[in-house]
Parts: structure tokens; C-alpha cells; sequence
């Protein structure tokens, strides 16, 4: 399954290699691309990864999740 999370806060590519390298560290996440200028990051997962998982994930990296989709 594929989530896109739309996130505040990313200003560089060290913000979008913060929220990367914490969503990929999710046990069962297999892939992440985030869009720096989009705001996002495509996150490719199983099922039991929950919307609540993911928006800890970015929280605790210091950004903001607006939305998921």
C-alpha cells in the first residue's frame, strides 16, 4: 500500500533526509521518496503500518504531518 504524507516544516534537503530516515526506520516501510518542494513524502508500506505510526514518526522528527492520504 502507498500513503502520502503531506508535511509542514521541510525548508532543505536535510529536513527531507530527517523525515525520510524516520519514516524508513518504521518496521514494515519499504520505500520513501520525499518531495522537498511538494511538501511530501510517498511512503510505501504494508498494512499494518497505521496513519498514527506515520504521523509520530514525523512528529518526532521535529516536523508536522498535515494530512495523509
Amino acid at each position: 500500500m502507498q500513503k502520502i504524507v503531506f508535511i509542514d516544516g521541510m525548508m532543505c534537503n536535510h529536513c527531507a533526509g530527517a523525515v525520510e530516515k524516520a519514516l524508513t526506520a518504521l518496521e514494515g516501510v519499504s520505500s520513501v521518496t520525499v518531495n522537498l518542494e511538494a511538501k511530501q513524502a510517498a511512503v510505501t508500506c504494508v498494512d499494518s503500518v497505521t496513519e498514527d505510526c506515520l504521523r509520530d514518526a514525523v512528529t518526532k522528527a521535529g516536523y508536522t504531518v498535515v494530512s495523509i492520504k
